[in-house]
């Protein structure tokens, strides 16, 4: 499904973000990503939806090669990956009907099926009776709720979540777990960074823990490791 290659990352200020990663990531697995600060966990997450490009090295995605994809090509294969951010990236003047809407609006799908596909998902994060509402009119965990419903519309075959608890309260943190657990369950491979030491030593996934741009540590039922 997924697998990195030797991967390296510099930028043009001369910092290694990524020194030599080798990691597969199988069909339908919930990985946590995790790691101080500053060790390289944004750009490994980055690179597996062509935010960021390997200096080194392939990415490949259902044999797709990221590291080697064409600019125009990028848009196409972001169809298959999903992205759920920590600030949720909501557009306030529109509604949680349209916010999700949206993605399936950019390519072009018949107004019937957005119309399906965005109530099915709006029940799956179940907001489907605040659908009119604007983000201000939403709590924070509702805001995230959305961010994922968006996410998970063109039903990807790779969820991305970049510390999507990271702004939410404890109770409503659990809640988005809930979800993503379910969206996991329903074949969704999940890679989620995360800073939550709970969540990680709670609900046991496999860990990839990252320190110095390199992978210290790969576990199934890991635990977190790092103090908080």
């Amino acid at each position: 499904m997924i697998e990195m290659k030797d991967v390296w990352k510099s930028y043009p200020n001369n910092v290694k973000a990524i020194n030599g990663i080798n990691i597969t990531i199988k069909k339908g697995e919930f990985v946590y990503v995790v790691g101080p600060s500053g060790a390289g966990k944004s750009t490994f997450i980055k690179m597996m939806y062509r935010e960021e490009k390997p200096t080194k090295g392939d990415i490949l995605i259902d044999s797709v090669n990221l590291a080697k994809m064409k600019e125009k090509r990028i848009p196409y294969m972001r169809r298959k990956i999903g992205v759920v951010f920590q600030d949720f990236k909501l557009l306030p003047s529109l509604t949680v009907f349209e916010n999700v809407a949206f993605a399936l609006e950019v390519i072009e799908e018949n107004p019937t099926v957005i119309k399906r596909k965005v109530m099915d998902v709006l029940d799956i994060v179940m907001l489907k009776n605040k659908a009119r509402f604007l983000p201000t009119e939403l709590s924070g965990g509702e805001q995230q709720r959305v961010a994922i419903a968006r996410a998970i519309v063109n039903n990807p075959e790779v969820l991305i979540a970049d510390e999507p608890t990271g702004n939410l309260d404890p109770d409503t943190a659990w809640g988005i777990m809930d979800i993503l657990d379910d969206i996991n369950h329903r074949g969704t491979t999940i890679v989620m960074a995360t800073h939550n030491k709970d969540i990680v030593n709670t609900i046991k996934k496999r860990v990839v823990a990252i320190e110095g741009g390199r992978v210290v540590r790969d576990e199934l039922r890991g635990s977190y490791g790092y103090e908080t």
